[in-house]
């Protein structure tokens, strides 16, 4: 697996015209860990629903390249698309009281995408289902698997969602904020099931947080974005040597326990940080990888 991200733009009109919210971000990574990592606003979540075509409707884009492997996440027909989510690129979305069917019990949700991709009969992608629920650490995995998402707790809702994100074996996982909703001790066991699986299935991993240290602990890789832009990457174990004044100020404005201060530190941002890393050439014409 390569994921191959290059100049990747994305706009959306307004009334003094088009606003560029992503603004030539470009990344390579294999069968990896990483972390997308930055304030709310600062084009995460945009940049990582580009690579399956899940933006809303009035965003433009465009890039250079944005391909896994032969497969395109822009310019693709929507069936073709249907085929990369979920089989190649499993997605585990942030809250999943707005995530999951509310009409459709657990274990159909997960079974349905066993069925599409898969091909399983309803039976074979029933049990399949219960075994990966148990493969998540689910006690009870009948119960959670016939109780409607409104049944279940934050903690067995998300991993609920990661059973539907790896139900068609993909080869890559990306989580957009997949611990947002819930409290520290189940954030914790999201994260080590999350570092455990992309090692057991041999799968690359986009974790997207705001929570710097959290990501640090499971991500090889961090990308540090500021106003739609990677302002800074860097091994998760350099953290503590970072460059970028805007990554250094996210570092010093956190609390520590056993450390006494008056006052948090207040991040003074440079308006340069937000200036433009350069429009693409309107005579290169954008490199897509085919469907």
């Amino acid at each position: 697996m390569r994921l191959e991200v290059e100049d990747l733009r994305i706009t959306f009109p307004g009334p003094g015209g088009e606003r560029e919210v992503v603004r030539g971000v470009s990344f390579v990574m294999e069968r990896e860990r990483i972390g997308i990592v930055g304030e709310s606003g600062s084009g995460k979540s945009l940049t990582v629903r580009a690579l399956l075509g899940l933006l809303p409707r009035r965003a433009r884009l465009a890039a250079r390249r944005l391909a896994l492997d032969a497969a395109c996440g822009i310019t693709a027909p929507e069936p073709a698309l249907r085929r990369l989510r979920g089989r190649r690129i499993g997605f585990v979305m942030q809250d999943p009281k707005f995530s999951l069917n509310p009409v459709m019990r657990a274990g159909a949700q997960i079974a349905e995408v066993m069925r599409v991709h898969l091909g399983l009969s309803r039976r074979a992608a029933w049990s399949r289902s219960l075994d990966l629920l148990g493969g998540l650490g689910i006690a009870d995995p009948e119960r959670i698997a016939r109780a409607y998402p409104h049944e279940l707790s934050g903690g067995l809702g998300q991993r609920v969602m990661i059973a539907i994100a790896l139900a068609a074996d993909p080869e890559l996982l990306i989580a957009d904020e997949p611990t947002s909703a819930l409290d520290a001790t189940v954030q914790a066991e999201i994260l080590r099931l999350l570092e455990r699986l992309a090692a057991e299935r041999g799968m690359g991993l986009i974790l997207v947080s705001h929570d710097l240290p959290l990501v640090s602990r499971i991500a090889e890789r961090i990308l540090v974005m500021y106003a739609g832009r990677i302002v800074e990457e860097l091994a998760a174990g350099e953290l503590a040597a970072a460059r970028h004044p805007y990554t250094q100020g996210l570092i010093g404005c956190l609390p520590r326990l056993g450390e006494k201060r008056d006052r948090l530190v207040q991040l003074a941002r440079d308006p340069a940080w937000a200036e433009a890393a350069g429009r693409m050439p309107a005579e290169a014409a954008p490199e897509w990888a085919g469907p």
